[in-house]
């Protein structure tokens, strides 16, 4: 008699690509379940949690159709158990299972379980590559080993090079330059106007009800299972290739704007494909390097978008991996507020973070100034505990996987790591915001005063965020002209801005 080899796909290894899935072996079963230990560690956006599952139905159905075994746990399944674990121990039961194999999980916490679930078990077990990055999971820590700090940019040009991208023939950089960053930096006034969302909608209100039924706690707005993000390889490469022709033209000029007018403006939306792995890196790279090739596209927006997934996304799992355990618990600063309630309920009289939360709690999704410089810029200046800040980004957004949000949100936003991810703290005042954005008209608060009455919280908990944190950060070089700005106000300048920000910590939930 044949032996039956179990094989674990998790909710975010949905890599139709993967070598497993390539032939039909009869002797093996697929195994994917949707189990509440994944849905009730934290709190989740209820679109996050039915887009999820919605995809994992269409894989397995994927996988059916091609012939292979699938052993699928509903999340309403009455013998579908809370533990992933206990639910493995019932199939090797079941299937007289004499191997167990998985995919190397992207959490630090789910690697953990199955290390030392497979450590007990009497039968054997395996592990492989889920083929799915750029690089292995201990290569960026490998690469900045020897170096004094990590740059992201130095790890972004040694990618370019190793895997030819956007070179010229002598092996140099197209265009003469590595990155183009400061070409991307405009704000949108309304033109060029945006195109229609392309994005298929799916109707996943049975589904929604199972999970209510079920009890699973979330938070956000359900539409009641109305979705409209790929849930499948082959709409998520149809978005691709609507992406590249309509918005990826724009893109990198406009990449920095934010407009109450347009809620994704020239963004991709395909981060929720490729972080639940129905769409590799590799393939998408290489298309938008081929639209510029072909003339499509500028170089500026085809090199800002490839630097987003070659450079910061393949570095930022390279922090994670390199960092962790641990990592999560970073809160240098020191900060402690708890999160005040418009971050479940968007309701604030400051219409910038009003939009952005309102936006993020409405769609689950917030591209990445919004989740930068309003959301996490605010949380950062007001002082809410990095850990609070943390959960809270890992729940809310539909593209949220512990491995791409913990560095983003504790290092680059919150600075709680002390400067691994970012050489400072991302904040602004209002007149950033002003900027990029029209955020600031008909807003409560008013964006050019630091104080007092009706002045913008932003700028006081701004200057008064760098005179709280002298001791630990007035020797960051990049930071001297603030502290330079902050020495020439008078006495009576600082002792308002400290008094009003003072005020304004002390009544978060009023703001």
């Amino acid at each position: 008699m044949a032996e039956t080899e179990l094989r674990l796909v998790l909710g975010d290894q949905l890599n139709a690509q993967h070598s497993w899935f390539q032939r039909v072996d009869k002797h093996v079963v697929y195994v994917m379940m949707e189990v509440r230990q994944e849905t009730d560690y934290i709190l989740h956006h209820a679109q996050k949690i039915i887009a999820l599952f919605a995809a994992m139905r269409a894989f397995a159905a994927s996988l059916r159709a091609q012939g292979h075994r699938v052993h699928y746990f509903k999340i309403g399944d009455k013998d579908n158990q809370p533990r992933l674990t206990d639910n493995l121990d019932a199939l090797i039961a079941h299937y007289h299972a004499r191997r167990l194999c998985w995919q190397l999980p992207d959490e630090y916490r789910l690697d953990r379980q199955l290390h030392h679930y497979a450590s007990q078990l009497k039968i054997e077990t395996d592990v492989v590559d889920t083929e799915h990055f750029y690089t292995a999971r201990m290569a960026v820590g490998e690469f900045f080993a020897k170096r004094k700090q990590w740059l992201m940019e130095s790890f972004y040009r040694q990618m370019r090079q190793r895997y030819g991208i956007l070179l010229d023939i002598s092996g140099q950089p197209e265009g003469g330059k590595w990155n183009y960053d400061h070409d991307n930096r405009k704000s949108w006034k309304g033109k060029p106007a945006v195109p229609d969302d392309r994005r298929p909608t799916h109707n996943h209100a049975r589904l929604w009800r199972e999970i209510q039924d079920a009890g699973v706690p979330s938070f956000g707005e359900a539409h009641n299972g109305q979705l409209s993000w790929p849930i499948s390889r082959h709409e998520a490469l149809q978005h691709l290739e609507y992406f590249i022709a309509a918005l990826l033209p724009e893109f990198g000029q406009f990449q920095d704007a934010m407009s109450s007018n347009q809620w994704h403006l020239f963004h991709s939306l395909l981060s929720f494909a490729m972080n639940s792995k129905m769409l590799a890196p590799r393939e998408v790279v290489d298309r938008v390097e081929q639209a510029y090739r072909d003339g499509d596209v500028p170089l500026a927006s085809a090199e800002g978008f490839i630097r987003q997934i070659l450079g910061w996304r393949e570095y930022v799992r390279g922090v994670y991996w390199s960092q962790m355990p641990g990592y999560t618990e970073h809160n240098l600063l020191q900060q402690r507020h708890k999160l005040p309630h418009y971050y479940w309920d968007g309701d604030t009289r400051m219409n910038c973070m009003a939009h952005a939360l309102g936006q993020s709690l409405d769609r689950a999704y917030a591209h990445h100034i919004q989740r930068l410089m309003i959301i996490g810029n605010f949380a950062l200046l007001a002082g809410i505990a990095a850990n609070e800040v943390h959960q809270w980004y890992l729940g809310v957004y539909i593209d949220a996987f512990e491995w791409v949000e913990a560095p983003n949100t504790l290092g680059m936003s919150q600075y709680a790591d002390g400067g691994l991810m970012a050489s400072k703290p991302y904040v602004s005042s209002a007149a950033y915001i002003d900027r990029m954005s029209d955020y600031c008209g008909g807003c409560h608060y008013r964006r050019k005063q630091r104080h007092g009455p009706g002045a913008c919280p932003f700028n006081s908990l701004y200057w008064d965020f760098f005179a709280r944190q002298r001791s630990r950060l007035a020797d960051n070089h990049r930071l001297s002209r603030v502290y330079y700005q902050l020495d020439k106000m008078s006495a009576d300048e600082r002792d308002a801005i400290a008094a009003y920000a003072a005020t304004l910590r002390q009544g978060l939930e009023n703001i």
